[in-house]
């Protein structure tokens, strides 16, 4: 039985293209399963503020629910390295504030590098901060900052660091 030669390059074409098609992977439907967004202060505060309106509206675009969770304690250490520790498939997220920037250099030995482990993927906000003094106190510039105290929302928050500076 002869096999025409139309039929013979048909079949070696096929045989030719076959490794590169099993090759080729669709991408899988994200999200395909429910997302953490793992807050490193309480519920309540501004970090969580911003978290669950963006699960809510995310979870609504998406049609998968993002479930916040709290993970308060060490500045936010605790969620970093819970984050880190979780697999990097992007079912995990971290919301990041500058108090987990700034515990780099806050911290010698954290479980963690915080640069090296962490990949930014978005910017939510922008808060710029200012000094502010009630209208009925005398003093109207900052002439002796040994005299006056101020209110943080405690060590090595953004508050305490940027006070800080300023003093120095």
């Amino acid at each position: 039985m002869e096999i025409p030669r139309r039929q013979i390059l048909h079949l070696a074409g096929g045989a030719a293209a076959l490794p590169a098609l099993s090759r080729i992977a669709r991408a899988q439907a994200y999200p395909s399963r429910p997302v953490r967004i793992v807050v490193g202060f309480p519920p309540g505060g501004s970090n969580d503020t911003l978290a669950r309106p963006m699960g809510q509206w995310l979870s609504q675009r998406l049609g998968r629910p993002f479930i916040v969770e709290n993970r308060a304690g060490v500045g936010g250490n605790l969620a970093t390295a819970a984050v880190v520790r979780a697999p990097a498939d992007g079912y995990t997220l971290l919301l990041v504030g500058p108090t987990q920037v700034m515990n780099v250099a806050l911290y010698d030995h954290l479980n963690f590098d915080f640069l090296r482990d962490i990949a930014p993927i978005g910017g939510i906000t922008f808060a710029p901060l200012v000094m502010v003094i009630n209208p009925s106190f005398p003093v109207k510039t900052v002439v002796n900052p040994d005299r006056i105290n101020y209110a943080s929302s405690g060590n090595g928050t953004s508050n305490h660091v940027v006070g800080e500076l300023f003093k120095s």
